[in-house]
């Protein structure tokens, strides 16, 4: 039988130890076996550290493909539209400057009538007057019809006249404004670069060319003046026209008629107000001229507010010392002006650079009621 580590066929040539061969001298013992330490090197070692593998690591993000393309396309849009919106920000051309508002300019002439003012009811006083045939209130401010220009369409034109057409009903019309009330409605019209040149003529009003209350609003002085009639007769023309490509000009040209009374308890003879004693009861007429410049940039267009560039103002019957500046004190049926008439100007005179002015007022645009009180 054989032993447990020989073959089947048992031992070679019949040996106990299966005889001599080849391999004999190498036969190691167990217990050097078991001291040898093994390892086995990789792929990577064995072929050296300059080797270069055959196959790449792939990213996760480029193993998907398709999807890789369009990462690259957002990348692209985003690309262009960055570059769109710089060139866009830092094009070569040179942004327009904002033009800022310019000051108002204003001249407020009184009319010292060549005799007595006449005075009757409002109603008489208005129908034998130039302003019988006047439109009343804002029905007299017409806007006429309108042609495109260059650079505004028809409508743009149609808002600017909307614009002034707003600034006059509430600046000559509105009972608040006439009467010394709130000028607010007035100032929400204005461009916000004048405001500060409208409070301050509010405030403390000069006949200085630039602060007159009266270049921007008509209003009477409330202690003596009272409106006999709220029906204000009103006529005149709105034209517009470009001013250059970002602006509008619009040109105003109105007359409107007042019919008035003093004040109870108002003071007789004030400074201003004439010779005589007031007609008792009666009313008496108050004719003002107003024209207007306005300036209209497409930025006003869409605020609904514009620019007073220039304001002319005559009024009578007033007196040349009337000073109306701050309020219109004009005189009353039965009054006259006296000697207080217009006075020569001097040109050499450089004491004030912007002398008051006064004229005369017709005795063609005085009313001639049939039926005057005395």
């Amino acid at each position: 039988m054989t032993g447990p580590g020989d073959p089947p066929e048992g031992t070679p040539n019949g040996a106990p130890g299966g005889g001599e061969d080849e391999y004999r001298s190498v036969v190691f013992d167990e217990s050097f076996v078991r001291a040898a330490r093994l390892q086995e090197f990789s792929a990577d070692e064995r072929l050296g550290e300059h080797h270069s593998p055959a196959v790449k690591t792939r990213h996760a993000w480029m193993r998907l493909g398709g999807s890789r393309q369009a990462v690259l396309l957002v990348l692209l849009i985003v690309l262009a539209f960055g570059t769109a919106v710089y060139m866009g920000v830092r094009h070569p051309y040179k942004t327009p400057e904002t033009v800022r508002a310019q000051p108002l300019r204003s001249a407020v002439v009184p009319l010292a009538p060549a005799g007595e003012v006449p005075g009757a009811t409002p109603g008489d006083l208005f129908a034998h007057s130039p302003a019988a045939n006047y439109r009343i209130g804002a029905a007299g401010v017409n806007l006429p019809a309108v042609t495109r220009t260059e650079h505004f369409s028809d409508g743009q034109i149609v808002a600017a006249l909307t614009v002034a057409k707003d600034y006059l009903v509430r600046s000559s019309l509105d009972p608040a404004t006439l009467t010394g009330g709130s000028v607010r409605p007035v100032r929400l019209l204005l461009d916000t670069g004048q405001l500060d040149q409208f409070d301050r003529s509010l405030a403390r009003p000069d006949d200085n060319g630039h602060d007159a209350a009266t270049g921007w609003l008509i209003r009477f002085d409330p202690r003596q003046t009272r409106l006999a009639d709220r029906n204000v007769r009103v006529n005149g023309t709105l034209v517009a026209s470009e001013l250059s490509p970002d602006a509008l000009d619009v040109t105003a040209d109105y007359t409107f008629v007042y019919a008035v009374r003093p004040a109870p308890g108002a003071p007789a003879n004030a400074p201003g107000q004439g010779i005589g004693k007031p007609t008792p009861g009666a009313a008496s007429l108050v004719t003002v001229r107003r024209e207007m410049h306005f300036r209209l940039s497409r930025e006003n267009l869409n605020d609904h507010r514009l620019e007073v560039v220039q304001s002319s103002l005559q009024a009578g019957p007033l007196a040349c010392s009337s000073r109306p500046a701050d309020a219109l004190r004009p005189l009353y049926a039965g009054q006259h002006a006296g000697q207080d008439r217009p006075r020569g100007t001097d040109p050499y005179a450089r004491d004030r650079a912007n002398p008051s002015l006064c004229g005369e007022l017709a005795p063609s645009a005085q009313p001639k009621p049939s039926h005057p009180l005395r």
